[in-house]
């Protein structure tokens, strides 16, 4: 079902990478709020993110993002200058400072250094500014990265597996839930979740499983053998239809 107002509509929309289908030809919407697409790791997630965020095209059919067909370079652009992206590791970014870090992305969307400052304030970066990226704690290097993807606004956010490095991070492999790692995964999620559905109006997130995505995201989908399914989702604020 596709509403009215929805922020991504794929009619017939298929993906393909190295002769196999990543998703096959589709008909479907996401509306506003937060979406999870779960998989394993080389099912296609990220290069099904990207197509979203518009940095390469659907193999087949049809895709309009927030109102904008991609195929028309106008309509390319204006879906651009709404969008805000997080690829799943920025190591490239590593020997900048948070501060660097973000004031580069204001300027590459043509916003000005106050509204860094500001969004720097917001997600409580202050006193990270001068810290080197490499040198920052996994959940205050991803504060870093939703402020440089979110620093002109965005209608639309796309995380590629944000929460990667807090899993690495928790002890034992992969949530710690039974180690001492645990404890600090989960309060950083606690923390980071609130922060994270406040970025934009319309939010997709991916992660390796779908207990990570489960309980907070409005729609759960899982990637599977080139096939989207939908998956129940206890999130208090999951919206119907």
């Amino acid at each position: 079902m596709i509403a009215e107002h929805s922020a991504i509509v794929a009619r017939g929309m298929g993906v393909r990478r190295g002769g196999r289908w990543l998703l096959r030809p589709v008909t479907f919407g996401v509306t506003e709020g937060v979406v999870g697409f779960a998989g394993p790791p080389g099912v296609g997630k990220s290069t099904l993110l990207a197509t979203f965020a518009t940095l390469r095209r659907p193999n087949s059919g049809v895709l309009h993002i927030l109102g904008h067909d991609i195929a028309n370079a106008a309509d390319l652009r204006a879906a651009r200058a709404r969008i805000g992206y997080l690829p799943a590791r920025f190591d490239r970014a590593e020997s900048m400072t948070a501060g660097e870090f973000v004031a580069y992305a204001a300027y590459y969307k043509r916003t000005s250094t106050s509204v860094a400052r500001s969004i720097m304030k917001r997600l409580d970066l202050a006193e990270a500014a001068g810290t080197a990226l490499s040198l920052l704690p996994p959940d205050v290097r991803l504060r870093a990265g939703l402020a440089a993807a979110c620093v002109h606004g965005p209608d639309l956010l796309v995380l590629d597996d944000p929460f990667g490095d807090l899993r690495a991070a928790a002890d034992p492999w992969p949530t710690g839930a039974a180690g001492p790692g645990g404890s600090a995964y989960s309060a950083a999620m606690a923390e980071l979740v609130p922060v994270l559905r406040s970025l934009a109006p319309t939010v997709l997130v991916s992660a390796d499983d779908t207990e990570t995505l489960t309980g907070w995201c409005d729609r759960l989908l899982t990637l599977a053998r080139g096939r989207l399914s939908e998956q129940p989702t206890h999130s208090a604020a999951a919206r119907r239809g």
